[in-house]
């Protein structure tokens, strides 16, 4: 027995069938994503100098706009 109950056989026979449905050259970009997202992620969680955004450094929605949508809801009613 394999990994969880798969046999190494079972393994390959599906690694096969996945290659059949989606080429070569798909996967081969998949994986190449995919690693880069894994890598992107990792620089991102060990970079010490980036930091999240403060709450005041976030943009507020401007005044015109809320004075809009107010408007049109007494249009509504």
């Amino acid at each position: 027995m394999g990994l969880g109950g798969i046999s190494p056989f079972q393994l390959i026979i599906i690694l096969v069938i996945v290659l059949l449905l989606f080429g070569g050259k798909r996967l081969r970009t998949l994986g190449s994503d995919l690693g880069s997202a894994i890598k992107g992620f990792r620089k991102s969680m060990d970079d010490p100098d980036q930091k999240a955004a403060k709450p005041d450094e976030i943009e507020k929605p401007q005044a015109s706009t809320q004075e809009a949508q107010k408007t049109s809801d007494k249009s509504h009613q």
